[in-house]
C-alpha cells in the first residue's frame, strides 16, 4: 500500500467529503429516511459532523449554517423542493433501526 502523508490524507478525504455531498445534492430524490433506513446516516448527520468539527477547532457553527453547508441551501427550502411524506412503512423501519442519537 501507498504511504500517504497526513497532508494527502486530509485531502484525499476532503475529496471525498465534497464528492458525496456533491452526490447527496444531485440525489435530491433520495430521501432522508431512505439514507437512515439503509446505511445508518443522512445529511443532517453530515451537517452534524461538520458542525462538530468546525466547534472542535473553536469555530461556532449553527445548525442551519452547516445544514446549508450540506444541503447547498437553506435546510427550510431544500424540504420544501424535495422532501416527501415517508410512508408508514418507511418510518416504522427507521423507528426500529433508529439510532440513540436521532
Amino acid at each position: 500500500m501507498t504511504e500517504l502523508s497526513e497532508e494527502q490524507k486530509r485531502d484525499f478525504e476532503a475529496a471525498a467529503f465534497r464528492r458525496l455531498v456533491e452526490h447527496l445534492r444531485e440525489r435530491n430524490d433520495v430521501q432522508n429516511i431512505d439514507l437512515m433506513n439503509l446505511a445508518g446516516f443522512c445529511r443532517n448527520c453530515l451537517s452534524n459532523w461538520y458542525r462538530e468539527a468546525a466547534e472542535a477547532e473553536g469555530l461556532a457553527l449553527s445548525k442551519d449554517q452547516s445544514r446549508e453547508i450540506v444541503y447547498g441551501m437553506p435546510y427550510a427550502e431544500w424540504q420544501a423542493l424535495n422532501q416527501t411524506e415517508a410512508s408508514d412503512a418507511k418510518k416504522a423501519e427507521f423507528e426500529a433501526r433508529r439510532p440513540r442519537d436521532h
